[in-house]
């Protein structure tokens, strides 16, 4: 079934809300000329039809904004607490400001994307972290608008560019069992329409989340290490979500040698909150990120972390949308996967009670190594020559 061609119109709106097709315009465009109720009832069955009102005058044979819209399910002042962000943007505009086209950021409206979505005025949308529990997924679906969904679930109809989580993370927890560690915890990501939610919750199989914890499950079962849902502790993708998250750690008694962390940022807060307990990194603990953001060589001690080309994914996101607004018949949009690859810095060494032969574990050569390039800037002392490894 083509989701495209259910696009909802003023006519469908009219009909379910039974007033007319200028009642509806009203409700958008002059809601000040119909009663609030009548109002609120009208946009009410917009938002369950999916329909998206055109709220600007258009100009020429395409009727085109030349905007696009950047889609987030939480709110941007949550957004923008986290480096990766900044990165990603940055990549998004170059590619968008080149086409001439200008960037819009949309988060939900008083709680709602739907609702935020039917204001805004856009070709098309880049969506991060979109996933198929979110409750207005299938409405934003049935929009009929071009759409590239970014490190949530890729649905026929949409393009979708990710980076291969499972892989970085799967290679992480070699790294740590190459080491001799044996003792793991995992501090995961929230699910962005369940902020607050702090013990771990099986979720959507689709997400950047899921992805990683299959990968570092995966990894570890390679070592014969289990990882029981107990070790895992989840919370928001900041730096002071890192803090709070180890300070839940250490209240529960769980005494790892080392943390696996789903973003570079939470890894420092992790890194912070430890030397709080007098803990040593990595001498009493080793802790791997995730994005390898421009911060991660320069905390105390450099950050070991995956590399994902998170500038690349806003460029490859944006080139895409703007392949679907100019073929808009297109019947199966690209679907992209970017590598990801382990950067060894100093954040890592062996556990303290490793014997000689955990230390060279076969997954400690199942890649070629190369040097990893110093900082420019470090703020910190720099660490002895640091390693990459490819993941194929």
């Amino acid at each position: 079934m083509d989701v495209r061609a259910k696009r909802a119109r003023t006519a469908d709106v009219a009909r379910e809300a039974g007033v007319s097709k200028t009642a509806v315009s009203f409700a958008f465009n002059s809601p000040e000329r119909l009663s609030p109720d009548t109002a609120a009832h009208i946009r009410e069955i917009a938002d369950a039809l999916g329909y998206r009102p055109r709220t600007v005058t258009k100009i020429g044979p395409q009727a085109s904004t030349m905007t696009i819209g950047l889609l987030t399910p939480q709110e941007l002042s949550v957004n923008f607490a986290n480096p990766f962000y900044s990165t990603f943007c940055g990549g998004l505009a170059s590619v968008t400001e080149d086409a001439g086209y200008g960037l819009l950021f949309v988060s939900p409206l008083r709680g709602s994307l739907m609702r935020a979505i039917s204001r805004a005025t856009a070709d098309g949308f880049v969506a991060v972290g979109l996933s198929e529990d979110h409750p207005e997924v299938e409405q934003i679906r049935r929009a009929g608008l071009p759409m590239v969904l970014v490190d949530g679930d890729a649905f026929p109809e949409h393009g979708s560019v990710e980076s291969n989580d499972e892989v970085g993370a799967r290679t992480a927890a070699r790294h740590l069992l190459a080491l001799g560690h044996r003792e793991f915890v995992v501090v995961g990501i929230e699910p962005p329409n369940m902020p607050g939610l702090r013990e771990y919750s099986p979720g959507p199989t689709e997400t950047v989340a899921s992805r990683r914890l299959a990968g570092y499950r995966q990894g570890l079962a390679l070592g014969g290490v289990a990882l029981g849902d107990e070790r895992i502790v989840v919370g928001a993708s900041s730096f002071d979500g890192g803090v709070a998250a180890f300070r839940r750690i250490w209240e529960d008694e769980l005494r790892p040698t080392a943390v696996l962390a789903m973003s570079d940022v939470m890894a420092i807060g992790v890194m912070w909150a430890a030397r709080e307990v007098g803990l040593r990194v990595p001498e009493d603990l080793s802790i791997v990120g995730f994005d390898d953001l421009d911060v991660a060589p320069h905390s105390n001690p450099p950050l070991t972390t995956v590399h994902q080309p998170i500038r690349q994914k806003g460029e490859e996101s944006a080139k895409l949308l703007l392949r679907m607004i100019a073929s808009p018949d297109l019947e199966r949009p690209e679907h992209k996967v970017l590598d990801t690859r382990l950067i060894i810095r100093g954040s890592t060494a062996p556990a303290a009670k490793a014997t000689p032969a955990a230390k060279a574990t076969p997954a400690a050569a199942t890649a070629p190594v190369a040097k990893a390039k110093p900082a420019a800037k470090a703020t910190a002392p720099q660490p002895p020559a640091g390693r990459r490894a490819t993941v194929r």
